[in-house]
């Protein structure tokens, strides 16, 4: 049940279709339903957290996946199914011919039937290195999910930092930056000291031995001086897109709603309704 949904129930109670205590109770029994016996799929989660719930498809079986997407496709929710290996893609994409499936990110998405309206923000994913690619998309296709504007910068480490400077015009307006790095993890800070947005850090486990697994750049981007960095989990790509998907989105509607506010305010001088 989404904002829409209760809309019209609440209308259907002012109209006296139904009673108060029946509309009380599909809300009460609305956000969960069962996907065999296996999951208690989450409806509200839009209504609570302004995006439908998400499948981590990693030690799923495709038969769940499928089930699962089906609930939230049956209620007109669309999904977002991350870490799907190709044999399992391959498998949702004949399940559901509708769906994207992206084999670099390793997401397979449907999107909702309803209109989602235009795009409200900016979010920019930035790699240090092409080896960083898979995790930047997982953030790319994740931030997307929240219908903003999303685009991607690859290969901008701090090795040849005059790669990134070259760039630094496509930064600009972003509302949100994902910033991915492994190695040493320098990019966040280097992309924070330049920018006057929040940027959210996602360390990856690309790297030699001493990178331990993706723990130095870890620690790297949680030691950041650069006060408009945060970090989220190692190789937490879902993670990093959607918070920054987030952002962008009340920031992109503030703008909105504030362009709408001017548009309604009478220009200085000019005649009102019920003024001279």
């Amino acid at each position: 049940m989404d904002a829409f949904e209760l809309t019209r129930l609440f209308e259907a109670v002012r109209l006296g279709e139904i009673s108060p205590d029946q509309a009380a109770r599909k809300v009460q029994t609305a956000p969960i339903e069962e996907a065999g016996d296996f999951a208690a799929v989450d409806l509200h989660r839009a209504v609570r957290c302004g995006s439908p719930e998400v499948i981590f498809g990693q030690g799923k079986t495709t038969e769940q996946i499928v089930r699962i997407l089906e609930t939230l496709v049956r209620h007109e929710r669309g999904g977002l199914v991350t870490r799907v290996d190709p044999e399992v893609g391959a498998q949702l994409r004949r399940a559901f011919p509708t769906g994207e499936y992206h084999p670099l990110g390793r997401t397979f998405r449907i999107k909702g039937d309803a209109d989602p309206g235009p795009k409200l923000g900016k979010v920019v994913v930035v790699t240090a290195g092409t080896s960083d690619l898979p995790v930047a998309e997982e953030a790319r296709v994740s931030a997307e999910a929240w219908n903003v504007e999303v685009g991607l910068i690859a290969d901008v480490g701090v090795a040849g930092i005059h790669r990134l400077l070259r760039r630094l015009p496509d930064l600009e307006g972003a509302d949100c930056l994902v910033v991915v790095a492994g190695m040493e993890g320098a990019l966040p800070s280097a992309v924070g000291g330049l920018t006057d947005c929040p940027v959210i850090a996602v360390p990856t486990s690309v790297g030699y031995g001493a990178s331990f697994g993706g723990i130095a750049a870890l620690l790297g981007m949680l030691n950041s001086c650069a006060s408009n960095v945060v970090v989220v989990n190692i190789d937490a790509g879902f993670n990093g897109g959607h918070i920054a998907g987030l952002i962008a989105r009340r920031a992109g509607q503030a703008r909105a709603g504030a362009a709408s506010a001017k548009a309604d305010r009478p220009a200085p001088g000019e005649r009102t309704e019920h003024g001279a």
